[in-house]
């Protein structure tokens, strides 16, 4: 059995802005369990698309009566993988993450779509949707509940941390009196389509289980 967690929301921000802020989120007073971020794959494709992978490392507390079940030098750290599609054509920012590790006592695998609003002006349409499956026999269900309850909780601090990246670049739009375009990160090279085509053919056809494919 798997735990699906589905939730939309209205950003009342444009979309270019809503991209820039994706990219400058980190470090953020609300995401101080993200511990690192590294851009690993990078590649802008023949019809416009930026696709990125980047890796991530965040801290992993076990609440107290899942310290009892598994050992004391269990890594307290989760690596987390999170493959991403800009299209600037449609204005739409795919993104689709999953833990690399624990995968046994927890998968966790989420999908967000970050989408221009044809109906509401300087507004982008944020769809997320999550799936929390355990493999721990016994366990599996109070370990889901868990995971559903601290994905909810996290997921408001994602929110707040992204507010925070917004309320930065408005600012600095501010001072400098003009709109920004989308800011894309230049510390890691980009790669051509033969080197990096397994990581391509992966961030473009990735679903996270239970998907139905649809958007």
């Amino acid at each position: 059995m798997v735990k699906y967690f589905c939730n939309s929301a209205d950003i009342r921000s444009t979309w270019d802005h809503v991209v820039s802020a994706f990219w400058q989120r980190y470090p953020n007073p609300f995401s101080t369990h993200v511990l690192t971020e590294d851009v690993v794959y990078r590649e802008v494709t023949a019809d416009h698309r930026l696709l990125s992978r980047r890796l991530l490392m965040k801290t992993n507390r076990l609440p107290r009566w899942a310290e009892r079940l598994f050992p004391s030098g269990m890594s307290r750290f989760v690596y987390i993988i999170e493959d991403s599609i800009v299209d600037p054509v449609n204005r739409s920012l795919t993104t689709y993450t999953w833990n690399l590790n624990h995968t046994t006592l927890m998968s966790v695998e989420e999908r967000c779509v970050f989408q221009d609003s044809a109906e509401q002006p300087a507004t982008t349409q944020l769809r997320r949707e999550a799936w929390i499956s355990s493999s721990v026999y016994g366990f599996s269900r109070p370990i889901q509940e868990f995971g559903l309850a601290r994905f909810k909780s996290n997921q408001v601090k994602a929110m707040k941390g992204l507010e925070y990246a917004l309320s930065n670049i408005q600012a600095s739009c501010c001072l400098k009196g003009h709109s920004p375009t989308v800011v894309i990160p230049s510390h890691c090279p980009f790669v051509d389509g033969t080197a990096g085509i397994g990581i391509r053919l992966s961030v473009v056809e990735r679903c996270p289980s239970g998907c139905s494919g649809t958007q």
